[in-house]
């Protein structure tokens, strides 16, 4: 059984606002909830939906550890090995566990799904949230009581007891892998699964709860990373003598592409229904190419894939932080740590992308407990 510690950033901005909850750090259980009293239930609730199937959804793979806080579970396991820790998960399966950071992305997720069914009733064109651990069945109860206690609707798990969970992602017919472990998400791009690697936050900014908001980057997330290799080997004014000449060649398409289509189709679903101001997505292409200079290329190419970004943002090399934190996207997709590290410290949940020359240049990581 292998258990990788997650990487942690620290931000100075607003706290996530969640329901208290533990993880051995913050107090809280449901067992300190008031008493249910059955004459106070609402009758004319409806029947909880049903899970879509796999190769009608829109599938998001998440890890529990970039779901949920587990750091102090974690250092059990590191510190006193396998059993103590199946032993301590047991002994706090009614304890919740605290938001982690694609915890928001999730309820968006949730949040979307809910207009959708109000739409469609019987569609099955939804978001489908599969929650992948590597634990032990064990750990499953105290996953489950976490889950009611936030009131997700996640009904499918993927415990691999330690075991590659990769192998399950494309029998599920993942769309998006989220995961604290880099290897496993390099594994993922291999296969041709769309994944990045999320980080630990001690703080976030808060973001919408009815719009999800997500972003992108351009060269090695969305497109392919031929034109980037050409700024890596041979500076910016090749870039921009190649990206010139090859201004009607469309780009390559790069390992997020298709994340972007499914969330594509689900937009057009509320745009059929006259919906198109009132979206509860949005997209954001978020790149430091120049408009001018280089940003026609990728605009021809998103156009002859069919795909719309409701906003884009050519930065020209300046830095994206700042732009984020005035998108406050639920996620935030980028190849590069540099872009990475600048999104977290203004309160951006920013996953990596492992993919491309860019990892070859990437400095070193400056996250605690890091790999």
């Amino acid at each position: 059984m292998s258990l990788d510690p997650i990487q942690v950033m620290s931000g100075q901005v607003k706290e996530l606002k969640v329901s208290p909850s533990s993880n051995g750090d913050t107090r809280g259980s449901w067992e300190e909830k008031e008493e249910f009293d059955p004459n106070q239930l609402d009758l004319t609730t409806k029947s909880k939906p049903v899970s879509p199937k796999p190769e009608n959804a829109v599938t998001v793979a998440v890890s529990s550890r970039v779901l949920f806080r587990t750091e102090r579970e974690q250092k059990v396991f590191e510190q006193k090995g396998v059993e103590e820790y199946l032993r301590y998960q047991i002994e706090h399966e009614n304890e919740p566990f605290a938001p982690g950071p694609a915890f928001p992305f999730v309820k968006a997720l949730e949040a979307v799904n809910a207009r959708l069914r109000e739409l469609y009733p019987q569609s099955e064109e939804l978001f489908d949230i599969v929650l992948v651990t590597y634990n032990h069945a064990h750990v499953g109860i105290r996953l489950i009581n976490t889950i009611n206690h936030h009131n997700l609707f996640i009904e499918r798990f993927c415990m691999t007891g330690g075991s590659s969970p990769i192998g399950y992602l494309k029998a599920w017919h993942t769309n998006l892998y989220l995961s604290a472990d880099a290897e496993k998400v390099r594994e993922a791009l291999a296969e041709g699964i769309a994944a990045a690697t999320m980080f630990m936050m001690e703080k976030v900014s808060e973001v919408s709860e009815s719009q999800l908001r997500v972003a992108f980057d351009g060269d090695a997330v969305l497109f392919s990373d031929e034109s980037e290799r050409i700024f890596k080997t041979h500076g910016l004014d090749k870039f921009f003598e190649h990206e010139r000449e090859n201004e009607d060649i469309l780009l390559d398409h790069g390992p997020l592409k298709g994340f972007l289509e499914a969330l594509g189709k689900l937009q057009k679903k509320f745009y059929a229904k006259g919906q198109r101001l009132n979206c509860p997505i949005r997209t954001y292409l978020v790149t430091a190419r120049s408009a001018a200079s280089s940003g026609i290329r990728a605009l021809k190419t998103l156009r002859a894939w069919g795909l719309e970004i409701d906003e884009a943002l050519f930065l020209a090399g300046a830095p994206k932080g700042p732009m984020l934190e005035k998108i406050r996207p639920h996620i935030y997709f980028d190849d590069q740590m540099f872009h990475i590290e600048g999104a977290a410290e203004m309160g951006t949940v920013a996953a990596h992308v492992p993919y491309g020359i860019a990892q070859k240049h990437n400095s070193p990581q400056t996250l605690s407990g890091g790999k």
